[in-house]
């Protein structure tokens, strides 16, 4: 084949030669606008696996560059003047310069024909003498904006300025450097990557840029600025840039997140930050671009493979592992975009926070790395849970078992078990069912179990099948069941209080979720006359004596609840229920002073939080549980307008927001994943400087961990594992090593084999490891 590579960087460079490895008759030509010693950058980082996959492909050129690899262990992250370094992480580098020479020397070896200097053009008729044309020109690739319309194109530009710089000052880890201005913070990601040389990328916001006039200073001025500002950082060395050939810009840049939906037309093929890109922050672009070549190459070359297949298999295999590290690095940037959140936080959990930014590592991650310093970090934990010192040679604490404390309810874990639906009331009344199901699940070693959502009007309820509190033989049910969390339990219980609305009388779940009954229907209250979807029933647009009525089921409710013996209570204002149809924009479309205006919306849902304030103790605490994201974009309740939300509930008298997120509509669009709606909890806790539970797919005791001692959260919220598994918490108790939880006496034995079990299985992996 003959073959036009259009970019001289790792991509191009790299699939060059893996194709003449893998046939000496192909012939490659590879043209590059600039120079050969030009490029973007300092040093590039790799990891052990990628190492391993240059070797595996090309042997010769891996040798070469193994050998110059600066490795280094640590990460050392300066705050406010403290260093907080933690070890393990296992970095190798290289100078990108170096490298390019490197492949270059080999490609030349192989017979590729490199062209410097060449300006070349993205009209497939100008390589009508090729077979295939690869488009390795970059995130800012011509060839690909050319087709955008064929790739399918979505580039998206992020927040922060940021601008590639390099240092003689030879750091010794990977260091996060972060000093404050008149104008706001700015923080430089340093690395040594050979034996005289280390990159230094700084980054702000662009109010912070603008502010302190970066826009307006050339390579040199920004040099000399930087280096004033991170002084203490460079122990007397100078900054410089690289980009002489951009002709005295100083290259302050926007990150570009480029995803394409196709990555090939006609015989042009996407190849590295052409068809994606990843944030500098994870480090792993020419990790991508490598491995991109290693497999285009291969799938080319396989006998028998057509090209439209060979193709397929190209980007199905790569666009995976894109997606992964393009998620990672999502994460990563948006922690650098809204670090404001974090910089109230001691050192040692901004530095927590910021080692797993991108959810790629985890807590037992750090563990494994680091064991000494993660432990500091767990006993700092509970230092500031507690508000008294820990001894640092006492055993540490996992974060889940910290105490928390809301007014006068104590706590003795951080976790939940969240409100889930049984559906098994009769008449609104709970059953045995009721009783076995909280009081398993309270002596099973969690802090605090939630009841199911428990309606204040028979009208109010979801289903048949679910549970009430508005008469007296409710309240005499739910009292023995708190009697019995109370004496055979150390956990607390709160009543989560609700009411249907236009999602009321339906059949219980397991016969049809949101299907309204077959029969014996019951009318039903909104903020509007919206139906939930076109099968279910109209609601009727509650007047101002409706809202009163309600309100007033609430407060009954609240006192029946101080009656029956709860701890704690929730008011439901959210998943699309009565007052959340007030809350957003989807359900509500009022034109009186509860419609428009978020404030508007609002006054409803918190003259009935105000009024169950007012009846309940003051005491015992009170949460809310909102949807922060309506997943409708601008259209319903976004993240941002969540905080204002989460506010107004606080000001109102709330201890806690319980941060769930949609079902506020049928044709909402969520995106799923492990822990994918702690973000909302995250922005909430740290812009409202509220207290949160976080809940949402979140299965694992390492989750758990991480979310708390990040502090994206105070409490956690588990429910499909609690459903399964009521004794979740006494399982990861055991699976930690922590002995302090709370047993109850007659499963004790139980526990102490649990606790053999789980410590000679993990004895027997450790030796398997070693």
């Amino acid at each position: 084949m003959r073959i036009a590579c259009l970019g001289g960087g790792p991509a191009g460079l790299y699939f060059a030669i893996s194709m003449k490895l893998a046939d000496p008759t192909h012939e490659v030509d590879l043209f590059e606008r600039n120079r050969a010693g030009d490029t973007f950058g300092w040093g590039v980082v790799f990891s052990d696996q990628t190492l391993a996959n240059l070797r595996s492909n090309d042997p010769v050129s891996a040798a070469v560059i193994e050998d110059e690899f600066a490795h280094w262990d640590d990460i050392d992250v300066r705050i406010r003047g403290e260093s907080i370094r933690s070890s393990g992480h296992g970095f190798i580098g290289i100078g990108r310069k170096r490298m390019l020479a490197i492949l270059q020397e080999r490609a030349r070896e192989l017979g590729v024909r490199l062209h410097f200097e060449h300006e070349f053009t993205a009209d497939l008729a100008d390589y009508a003498d090729y077979d295939l044309v690869i488009a390795a020109d970059g995130v800012n690739s011509k060839c690909r904006d050319a087709y955008a319309a064929h790739f399918g194109v979505d580039i998206q530009q992020r927040a922060n300025k940021f601008v590639w710089l390099g240092t003689s000052k030879m750091f010794d880890a990977f260091t996060f450097a972060f000093e404050q201005t008149p104008h706001g913070w700015v923080w430089a990601h340093a690395y040594r990557f050979d034996d005289g040389l280390s990159t230094f990328i700084v980054e702000c916001s662009e109010a912070t840029w603008l502010g302190l006039g970066l826009d307006a200073m050339d390579q040199e001025a920004t040099c000399r600025f930087a280096e004033a500002l991170f002084a203490r950082h460079l122990d007397g060395h100078k900054l410089m840039g690289n980009m002489a050939h951009l002709r005295g810009s100083a290259a302050w840049l926007n990150f570009r997140r480029v995803l394409c939906d196709r990555w090939s037309y006609d015989k042009l093929i996407l190849l590295g930050d052409a068809a994606h890109t990843a944030h500098f922050s994870i480090g792993s672009g020419t990790k991508l671009a490598l491995e991109d070549a290693i497999k285009l190459a291969e799938v080319l070359n396989r006998p028998g493979l057509a090209r439209a297949d060979a193709l397929a298999e190209y980007q199905a295999e790569r666009s995976v592992e894109v997606l992964k590290l393009q998620n990672s690095a999502r994460n990563s940037t948006e922690w650098f975009e809204t670090l404001d959140r974090y910089l109230d936080f001691a050192p040692i959990q901004f530095a927590y926070s910021l080692l797993t930014r991108s959810q790629r590592i985890s807590h037992e991650n750090l563990r494994e790395r680091d064991r000494a310093w993660l432990e500091s970090v767990e006993r700092w934990f509970l230092g500031d849970a507690t508000g008294a010192p820990v001894d640092p040679a006492s055993s540490a604490t996992p974060p889940m078992f910290a105490p928390f404390r809301l007014r006068e309810m104590a706590l003795a874990n951080r976790i939940v078990v969240s409100p889930m639906a049984t559906y098994s009331a009769v008449d609104g009344v709970p059953q045995d069912f009721h009783l076995v199901h909280y009081g398993t699940r309270a002596q099973g070693g969690a802090g605090l179990v939630f009841t199911e959502m428990t309606c204040v009007t028979p009208d109010g309820r979801i289903t048949p099948g679910c549970p009430g509190l508005y008469s007296d033989a409710q309240q005499a049910a739910w009292g023995r069941i708190t009697d019995f969390v109370h004496a055979n339990s150390a956990a607390k219980i709160c009543l989560q209080l609700g009411h249907a609305g236009s999602k009321g009388s339906t059949r219980i779940g397991w016969e049809g979720m949101d299907a309204p009954l077959a029969s014996d229907n019951w009318p039903l209250l909104a903020a509007s006359d919206r139906a939930w979807s076109p099968a279910n029933q109209t609601p009727q647009p509650m007047t101002r004596a409706d809202m009163d009525a309600v309100r007033d089921a609430f407060v009954d409710a609240t006192r029946r609840g101080i009656a029956a013996g709860f701890d704690m209570i929730e008011l439901h204002a959210a998943h699309g229920y009565l007052l959340s149809s007030f809350i957003t924009p989807l359900q509500n479309r009022r034109t009186d002073e509860y419609g428009g205006s978020l404030e508007n919306r609002l006054r409803f849902p918190l003259e009935v939080f105000a009024a169950m304030r007012a009846a309940w103790p003051a005491g015992r605490p009170m949460s809310v549980r909102i949807s922060a994201n309506d997943w409708a974009g601008a259209a319903g309740v976004t993240p941002g307008e969540a905080v204002r939300i989460a506010r107004a509930f606080a000001d109102a008298g709330a201890d806690l927001i319980d941060v769930s997120a949609g079902q506020t509509s049928i044709e909402a669009r969520p995106v799923y994943g492990r822990m994918f709606q702690t973000p909302f909890s995250d922005q909430i806790r740290n812009e409202a400087r509220l207290a949160t539970m976080a809940v949402g797919n979140i299965f694992e005791p390492d989750h758990v961990n991480s979310i708390l001692a990040a502090g994206r959260a105070d409490l956690v919220a588990l429910a499909r594992p609690h459903l399964i598994d009521p004794m979740w918490t006494l399982r990861a108790a055991a699976a930690q090593g922590y002995d302090a939880v709370a047993v109850p006496p007659p499963y004790q034995a139980g526990m102490d084999q649990l606790r053999r079990n789980l410590q000679r299985a993990a004895e027997q992996q450790a030796v398997l490891k070693a």
